[in-house]
């Protein structure tokens, strides 16, 4: 039997349509996602065979768990926190598919093109905010 290590890399360029400046880059705030609130083929692409992993789509919008301060996709219904709006997921999140949680890059200081983000998002809807997001 011969055993050789195999070396490769891999590079991807990130995918941020909805970003619209360059605004508020330097500044994200590092938060925990609560992987149990979010939705399989909406917020994040579930792993396969050739990807063992899964991953959140960049521009989610979210909310803070008030019990936890855990983060979660922003719910304008929601009663646990989320409906108030804190910003959105800054850049893919790979995660294993076993993963409870998976740390992230929140941008709550910036521009944001509204029709560019994943699932859409309605500014009318926003009610609270703690973000200083501008939307065009």
């Amino acid at each position: 039997m011969d055993l050789q290590p195999i070396t490769y890399s891999e590079s991807t360029t990130a995918d941020r349509p909805w970003l619209a400046s360059r605004h508020g880059l330097d500044t994200p705030l590092t938060v925990t996602l609560d992987i149990a609130l979010f939705t399989s083929g909406t917020h994040y692409r579930p792993s396969s065979l050739l990807q063992q992993r899964n991953t959140f789509l960049a521009g989610i919008p979210l909310g803070r768990i008030t019990a936890t301060g855990l983060y979660g996709p922003w719910d304008k219904a929601a009663t646990d926190g989320r409906a108030t709006f804190t910003g959105v997921l800054l850049a893919e999140v790979p995660f294993a598919p076993t993963s409870t949680r998976a740390g992230a890059a929140l941008l709550w200081h910036g521009v944001i093109a509204v029709a560019h983000i994943p699932g859409g998002l309605n500014p009318a809807d926003i009610a609270q905010s703690t973000a200083q997001i501008h939307f065009i």
